[in-house]
Formats: C-alpha cells, structure tokens, sequence
C-alpha cells in the first residue's frame, strides 16, 4: 500500500469518526450523571477508542475475518492513531478556557470541540501517514476493505 497523504488522510478521518462519536456520547452521559471533568475526559476517551476500534471491526467482520484476527488486526491498524488523536483533542479542549465546564448546551463547547477534532486530526494525519509507509496501521486492514 502507497503512503499518499489521501490514504493517511482517509485514516485519520476513520480514526476521527470513531473518536468524535466516542467523545460526544462520553460528554452527553457523562453530563447527564453530573460528572466533573476528570470522569467525563475518562469516559470519552474509552468510547473513543470502543467506537474507532468497532469502526474497524465492522469493516473486517465484512470482509470474512474471525473474530480473534479482527481483533488483532483493528488493534494493530488503530491504536496509535486513537492514543494521538485523543491525547491532542483532549488537550486542546482542556486549553480553551471554559471549554470544558460550558456544558452540552453552549456554543463555546460545540466550537472547541470541533477546533479540538480539527487539530488532533492535523497532528494526526502526518504520523499515520509514515506508519501506513512502514506497512503498519491502516495499510495492516486495507487489504480487508476491498
């Protein structure tokens, strides 16, 4: 598989997928049961990785693989890009000041976390690229999604 920007780019967008859905569920129940900020960055982070992994293990079960190489192969194919995409959007979030304590329903949170989400798929972008050249991560599952 070619490192192209358009696959590391596709990668980091499944990557991203799998990550904003994890981390707007996490907010809204972590919301929903009056959580502080540490549980609720806790939360979302583990949906995050739950749902980008799903994401790729729906892709492979697709395509006939058990489920004990899906396994291995979705852990493989996305964790570093997971692990830097929620180090940075988490961070990013926690930067902006009151982005985190402005709740579900202001304007504040919905525009940091997509600035959040922007960024971390930025950063992570490059770095997918370069593991996809060594024939790691996204290109380990590609031969699947045909």
């Amino acid at each position: 598989m070619r490192a192209t920007w358009g696959v590391a780019a596709s990668a980091t967008l499944h990557c991203l997928t799998g990550c904003a859905i994890g981390e707007v569920l996490g907010m809204v129940i972590a919301t929903a049961l009056g959580w502080h900020n540490l549980p609720s960055v806790v939360l979302a982070i583990v949906l995050a990785f739950f749902f980008g992994y799903a994401l790729t293990l729906r892709g492979l079960f697709k395509a006939g693989v058990d489920w004990r190489n899906a396994l291995r192969l979705a852990l493989a194919a996305d964790t570093l890009s997971i692990l830097v995409m929620e180090i940075v959007d988490n961070g990013v979030m926690l930067v902006i000041p009151g982005a985190m304590d402005a709740g579900l329903a202001s304007l504040l949170f919905w525009t940091a976390l997509a600035i959040s989400l922007v960024v971390a798929f930025l950063v992570t972008t490059p770095i997918n690229k370069w593991i996809i050249g060594r024939g790691k991560g996204h290109a380990v599952v590609h031969a699947y999604h045909h």
